[in-house]
């Protein structure tokens, strides 16, 4: 058996000169018949390549110029070769260099020109046409073409580089994984992270930890994933860019990146493409991670044990430690510990932090949000769970373990206990007199239409995403918020129950679920003038003796019955539509009761319960391979989609009428409803809009109507507002032309 046992001195040593960019790969970790370039000549192709030795006169020259070498036989070349514009450099092991002749090579304003000088390059092979000056230490790097390399003090590959890879090496021992402690600083739900690791990965990764055989395959599909041998080169893809850079050691660098006065990288994969190049600024030290394509990371910033996913941005100090970002967020300033963060995520201010949470997308933490604290309690185990669209205001302050539904508004105050709230598109407030927190479902319905809808429209803009591998739904109704809406339904009867029985003094059976919720369901739907006289207070919502109050309970109970109607049609309709099929035929297809059952929030793509058990099933199974093949479920999931999206919605329309069938009378009165409603959306982007036009304290800055206008133009011609009224027309031309 091979004793893979490596040691690494602490010390400073000497070896012999003879050495010096040889021996990459310890010969005991060398395959039989193999030297120690093996792997890199499958990383460089070079065997496809015409190299040649030196010319007796071109080694004459690079004498001349200052070039220095332990043997020349060791550098190889391919034509055009120019050896005037190579001056100043020592070489060591085998070095292989590309084409390179007189001319320029531009990026912006940054002109330098092609070859190489003032470098030491040890065992690396270099592209065609490059420019790689002043570089004081290149080692074991292949470095593609017109690549720009400029005043870099450091930059190498270990033999055990894993580029950011969560994997245990030939010989290693297993202490040095990198892993990721995400949702939980105790680090009881850490994942292995891998090059091409999206949000849903991690998810079922972290969530479903009981599960010891799904835990034992997942590292098995991420250790097949990557290759396991010692000697992996380090890269830099063709048309990158690299100046003014300390330390680089251990990083994969994509085509077309740009790193500019970068301190320190190291263990890296920077997964930039020409067509979502990513670039990174000033100051910043990033370690242990994986970075998508397109994002840029400037200014200061540390992040630690990191996956940024595609179109992401860290900037202004940031710092990004034990999370994984997902795709088209903004972290700015700002610290963020322990988090798993769904696509679509702001953050945006210095005094604001985000530890051990899972939050679910689409939101966004206001200047002093402290999302998070663990100094109140015992242990560093608490954990924050929070559904699309969170949105904590200015100065607020969350304790550990805390859950919300999607679209939760927090108003700024402190909230000093557990928070358990299940109603969705949900107000928040901290009634600071009366000692206990206020609660208005459906705000965002009721009073803040332009957000809510813009927000849905904004993200699905913004993805600038060339390829889309981690599928997000941006619209705020879907399957997700569909549920927590029928359950909020539920729950605003049963209180609303229970507050009419102790105001008039009556006993109640607490334990008789369906009682309370048909006698609030009669008074809401009949009575809501008494409901209004009612102090409705929610059951199990904070963890303190203070009673939670609901507020606005039967204008919440109407709007969210509107949300499911509207939801409900809209899915329908959509889908019949689109695919042809009548309402009757789909009403066939998809049987008397839903059987898609709860849905899963997969790092933005929700998926029904039952094909993630699959999955999950699938893969403990070994009928799933790779990472690759999990990624092809969630793309068929996704191409499934909008008809497991109109199934929902039909069982919702179902479940809110009490009926089994929609008949033809029944569609056309839906579709009458949704018409008002969507008349009423139109309405109240127009007037949620407009107060910051009415409001007289926006105008004390300006001179005039004119100037005001000048600045911020007028309400009647914003854009969005005129994007509303498309959807409208677009939703009501799908509608008519559902087929009974």
């Amino acid at each position: 058996m091979v004793d893979y046992t490596f040691r690494m001195s602490n010390t400073v040593t000497i070896i012999p000169g003879a050495k010096y960019g040889y021996g990459f790969i310890p010969k005991e970790s060398l395959p039989k018949g193999k030297d120690e370039y093996y792997l890199r000549n499958l990383q460089s192709r070079s065997v496809e390549r015409h190299w040649r030795h030196l010319r007796a006169g071109e080694i004459e020259l690079l004498v001349k110029n200052s070039n220095t070498c332990d043997d020349w036989d060791d550098i190889l070349v391919l034509d055009p070769f120019d050896p005037t514009r190579i001056a100043r450099n020592s070489f060591h092991g085998l070095v292989r260099i590309g084409a390179v002749q007189d001319s320029l090579l531009k990026y912006h304003d940054f002109t330098v020109p092609e070859g190489i000088t003032g470098c030491r390059i040890i065992s690396s092979d270099i592209g065609d046409h490059c420019a790689i000056h002043d570089c004081a230490y290149i080692s074991h790097y292949i470095i593609g073409d017109r690549v720009i390399l400029h005043r870099i003090d450091e930059m190498q590959t270990t033999d055990h580089a894993k580029f950011g890879n969560g994997i245990v090496k030939e010989g290693e021992d297993p202490s040095v994984q990198v892993t990721i402690h995400v949702m939980n600083e105790a680090g009881g739900r850490a994942v292995a992270p891998f090059d091409g690791m999206i949000c849903a990965d991690a998810w079922i990764w972290a969530a479903y930890r009981d599960d010891s055989l799904l835990m034992k395959r997942l590292m098995e599909l991420t250790n097949q994933s990557c290759d396991l041998r010692r000697g992996w080169y380090g890269e830099v893809g063709n048309g990158s860019v690299l100046k003014s850079c300390g330390i680089i050691k251990d990083v994969l660098f994509g085509p077309a990146s740009y790193v500019k006065g970068a301190h320190k990288l190291k263990n890296l994969t920077i997964r930039s493409t020409e067509q979502s190049p990513t670039q990174l600024g000033e100051g910043i030290e990033l370690v242990n991670g994986i970075i998508g394509s397109g994002c840029h990371v400037f200014y200061g910033c540390k992040a630690i044990r990191f996956i940024m996913g595609d179109n992401t941005n860290l900037k202004y100090g940031a710092r990004l430690i034990n999370s994984i970002l997902g795709d088209n967020s903004t972290v700015s300033c700002c610290e963020v510990l322990n988090n798993l963060v769904f696509p679509g995520h702001e953050q945006h201010h210095n005094n604001s932090f985000l530890i051990a949470t899972l939050v679910m997308g689409q939101s966004n933490m206001a200047a002093g949000a402290t999302v998070g604290s663990n100094h109140n309690s015992r242990g560093n185990d608490g954990e924050i769970v929070a559904g699309r669209g969170f949105w904590p205001a200015l100065s607020s302050t969350l304790k550990h373990d805390s859950k919300f539904a999607s679209f939760t508004l927090l108003v700024k105050g402190n909230y000093p206990a557990e928070l358990n709230i299940p109603l969705p598109f949900c107000l928040l407030s901290d009634n600071m007199c009366e000692h206990r927190r206020e609660l208005m479902p459906a705000y965002w319905w009721m009073y803040n239409m332009y957000a809510l809808e813009r927000n849905s429209w904004k993200y699905k803009a913004r993805d600038r995403r060339k390829k889309i591998v981690q599928h997000v739904e941006t619209d705020y109704l879907a399957p997700d918020t569909a549920q927590e809406l029928l359950s909020g339904l539920e729950l605003l009867q049963r209180w609303t129950a229970i507050a009419w029985y102790a105001s008039n003094g009556e006993a109640y059976d607490a334990s008789d679920a369906a009682g309370l919720s048909s006698k609030g369901f009669e008074l809401l739907s009949q009575h809501p003038e008494i409901v209004g006289t009612l102090d409705v207070f929610g059951e199990n919502l904070e963890h303190t003796v203070y009673p939670v109050k609901i507020l606005k309970v039967a204008e919440g109970w109407r709007a969210y019955r509107d949300m499911l109607v509207y939801y409900g049609v809209k899915s329908v309709g959509t889908w019949c539509a689109d695919s042809g099929i009548s309402l009757q035929g789909f009403q066939r297809e998809c049987g008397a009761r839903d059987p898609l059952g709860n849905w899963l929030n997969l790092g933005g793509q929700l998926v029904p319960e039952a094909k993630v058990l699959d999955l999950r099933r699938a893969i403990c199974d070994k009928e799933l391979y790779s990472w690759k093949d999990v990624h092809e479920v969630y793309d068929r999931w996704w191409g499934e989609y909008p008809r497991d999206k109109a199934c929902n919605g039909l069982q919702v329309l179902r479940t809110l009428l009490g009926v089994e069938t929609l008949n033809a009378d029944v569609w056309n009165e839906l579709k009458s409803h949704v018409a008002r409603i969507r008349e009423y959306v139109e309405e109240q982007v127009f007037k949620t809009k407009q107060k910051d036009y009415n409001n007289a304290f926006r105008e004390i800055t300006y001179r005039s109507l004119a100037e005001r206008n000048a600045v911020l133009g007028r309400v009647e011609d914003n854009p969005f507002i005129e994007e509303t009224k498309h959807q409208t027309q677009e939703l009501m031309a799908k509608l008519e032309a559902v087929v009974f």
